[in-house]
């Protein structure tokens, strides 16, 4: 142990105490050992017959009582004991003491919800001389085991502490990569505390750029990334090193309002980018996991992915914004059904009116003239074109779309966002950008000049294409009967817009797409199981773009 010391032989240094749930107070001193709180080691059922059901109120307010107990006096096997994974638990629970250098704790619990208990730690750090107090809060859930039928606590490594996932590491020392600050296009500086979505890519900037940027280390408390391409995560700093200045392409007006708008929906991310530049403007989360789906997300994109395939369709010479086509209420491709939400036909429309109500049968009916080709179109189209499918060095992780290779009824169903197709919000946001200014423009989000990186490359669309193309974006979001109308209202100068929902499977609500342009800014967003794209997703994207140029 890199401390010297146990945390259990401490003296009184560590406690629980628990206020407003009917425990009393204790800590270490009281004799918990004895007082039959804090020692829980027997886990074995008292009876032949094992219990069901769910835990009790008793069950929860004992059994939570005694895992903080011995957490806090340091007793990583008692602790571990008294959960549902004992060995992954005892390891991070040593953890906190070895390897974190956690050498004083109190922990508060709050008032239970079910079986549901949070509760705040005040920590305190020391590492070679350096000490610093540390506060967060948490929740356990308490379950019944499977086998025992005892009350047991939930392991997670949450429960250690919230930002913490599966396989991930606690460590205090001298950090491993170079401080930074990072700072928007006006020179802004952008922190986790003021902006919570950048937490990941402000990681990842100091990972990548730290030291090329003349920073050097300080000492930390931080968490080990389980990912090989993913970065250390940053807790609590004892003392800083010198931050190297990283210029992003952020804009800190636009970030925080991307900030504000993901917390109208749970499980909502959006990117803005520059349709001249393919700089990265805004990106934010807001998802219970934590995870940056605007950037790293793989789900079908619905009928946001109508954009391309209008596109496909025009260069195929199978049609034009304002050529007629067919919308019936189904389609069948391969002898399987296709249908328009809530079997709705149109009579008499054209691409552009088709486009604006999102009819799905109008852009599966007109690709069949293809035969063979048709298969491999709209992946040819969406490479070609906008840039999906390659690989994109934008300076921080992406995944960059995929349109893979098709046949059959999953052919048909790519044509309107849905089979194999796979999007994020920053690929939709340059598929937008990439229509609107006529060219695709790989998206980054710091300069390339940093580092040389080379960027993705691809054909520019034909201008009566990219025309035609923003026509019809522009009309989703103006014409009455447009889908992104009411979403796009409040968005002023040159805007348009398309909605899109996605269905998937287990979900018994589609996801919810938008993607629209106003001026030089294009933004989407993704509100998973958020329904219809103008309810859900749309006014996040309404927020976004009302704050650009």
């Amino acid at each position: 142990m890199r401390s010297g010391a146990k945390v259990a032989v401490i003296g009184g240094v560590f406690a629980v105490v628990v206020g407003g749930v009917g425990y009393g107070a204790y800590n270490v001193l009281d004799g918990l050992g004895d007082s039959g709180v804090g020692g829980g080691t027997d886990t074995r059922a008292t009876s032949a017959e094992v219990k069901t059901g769910p835990v009790t109120k008793q069950e929860t307010a004992e059994t939570s009582k005694r895992f903080l107990a011995a957490w806090a006096r340091g007793d990583a096997a008692v602790a571990s004991r008294l959960t549902n994974n004992a060995g992954d638990a005892e390891s991070l629970l040593t953890q906190y003491s070895e390897s974190a250098h956690v050498t004083k704790a109190v922990i508060t619990p709050g008032t239970p919800t079910g079986s549901k208990v949070p509760y705040t730690v005040s920590a305190t750090v020391s590492y070679k001389g350096r000490t610093k107090a540390w506060s967060y809060e948490s929740d356990l859930n308490v379950v019944r085991g499977l086998t025992t039928g005892n009350a047991l606590v939930d392991w997670k490594p949450a429960v250690v502490h919230p930002e913490l996932r599966a396989d991930e590491t606690l460590e205090t020392g001298e950090a491993s990569t170079a401080s930074i600050e990072a700072v928007d296009r006006d020179g802004q500086v952008l922190s986790k505390a003021k902006y919570p979505s950048l937490g990941g890519v402000l990681d990842e900037l100091r990972k990548k750029y730290g030291a090329k940027a003349g920073g050097t280390a300080g000492i930390e408390t931080w968490i080990n990334s389980a990912n090989a391409d993913g970065a250390d995560r940053t807790l609590l700093t004892l003392a800083k090193g010198k931050p190297g200045r990283v210029t992003t392409t952020l804009d800190a007006r636009v970030q925080a309002a991307a900030e504000h708008a993901v917390k109208q929906f749970e499980e909502s991310s959006v990117v803005a980018v520059e349709p001249s530049t393919g700089a990265i403007r805004a990106l934010a989360n807001n998802r219970a996991d934590g995870f940056d789906a605007a950037r790293k997300g793989a789900v079908a994109p619905g009928s946001t992915m109508k954009i391309v395939t209008a596109a496909m369709i025009m260069q195929n010479g199978l049609g034009g914004a304002n050529s007629p086509v067919e919308c019936p209420s189904q389609v069948t491709w391969m002898g399987v059904p296709f249908h328009n939400l809530d079997n709705f036909s149109m009579p008499n429309p054209t691409l552009q009116t088709a486009f604006a109500r999102s009819c799905n049968t109008a852009f599966i009916k007109p690709v069949s003239p293809l035969g063979d080709k048709a298969d491999s179109a709209l992946r040819e189209e969406a490479g070609e074109y906008f840039g999906i499918g390659q690989e994109w060095r934008t300076g921080v992780v992406t995944v960059d779309g995929s349109v893979p290779a098709s046949e059959g009824a999953e052919t048909a169903a790519s044509y309107i966002g849905q089979g194999k197709v796979q999007m994020n919000p920053l690929n939709m946001a340059s598929v937008t950008a990439t229509a609107v200014s006529g060219r695709f423009r790989q998206p980054y989000i710091v300069p390339q000049s940093l580092d040389n990186r080379v960027f993705a490359v691809a054909n520019p669309l034909p201008s009566g294409v990219s025309a035609q193309l923003k026509q019809m974006l522009r009309y989703t979001a103006t014409a009455q009967e447009g889908t992104a109308t009411a979403a796009m209202a409040g968005v002023g100068g040159d805007k348009g817009g398309k909605t899109g929902s996605a269905e998937i499977d287990g979900h018994a609500t589609s996801d919810s797409w938008f993607t629209g342009f106003s001026n030089d800014l294009a933004a989407a967003a993704l509100v998973q199981s958020g329904g219809h794209g103008g309810t859900a997703a749309g006014p996040v994207v309404a927020e976004v773009l009302r704050a650009g140029p």
